[in-house]
């Protein structure tokens, strides 16, 4: 093969990888344009958490959800329900409902992801760096508990931290600070008294 055969094998193989990585559809919306619950969803203790098996996980979240928590997949940008959203409250992981990530520490990272400086609670994330194939190394972002592949992590975010957590909003459930104590978490309402 000449190196142009090889150079451009390469760059349609990237191409084709890229595409298959940002395939999906975007997250179920209300007429609220928040991400709705996960079929069958109701109110859970996230601290006694114990993870449903694979069936059930197939019929408690949607196709996306199931996509993007347990197989590591990426919904596509600019095509999910918490990019925009700038409501104040937490997010929770959609499968265990841990508290993962706060509005106040939510910003505008112009990649159609939603994105964080920090985690809500350092305890309920675990980062662990990965390598693909044709793509350069990066910190994957997962729920403590449940083990949801929830996005990753960059050091190209805004002070204080540097960080971008670049999350996945079908992995998450947005919880507004009005329905705080009535969804369980009422201990974070003090983050949003002024």
């Amino acid at each position: 093969m000449r190196p142009n055969t090889i150079t451009g094998a390469c760059t349609a193989a990237a191409l084709l990888l890229a595409l298959l990585m940002w395939q999906g559809t975007a997250a179920p919306q209300s007429s609220s344009g928040t991400t709705t619950r996960a079929k069958g969803q109701t109110g859970m203790d996230w601290r006694h958490f114990k993870k449903p098996s694979d069936a059930e996980l197939k019929k408690m979240l949607t196709p996306l959800q199931y996509e993007v928590t347990q197989k590591e997949g990426t919904e596509p940008p600019f095509q999910n329900a918490y990019d925009k959203n700038y409501k104040e409250g937490i997010y929770i992981d959609i499968v265990s409902g841990e508290p993962l990530f706060s509005s106040l520490d939510k910003f505008d990272s112009h990649t159609g992801w939603p994105s964080f400086t920090k985690p809500l609670d350092p305890n309920n994330i675990v980062e662990t760096p990965e390598r693909h194939f044709l793509i350069e190394r990066r910190i994957e972002v997962r729920s403590k508990h449940a083990g949801s592949h929830l996005g990753h992590v960059f050091n190209d975010g805004p002070p204080p931290t540097g960080l971008r957590y670049c999350m996945n909003s079908a992995a998450l459930r947005f919880i507004p600070k009005e329905d705080l104590v009535k969804d369980g978490y009422g201990e974070y309402l003090k983050l949003f008294k002024k």
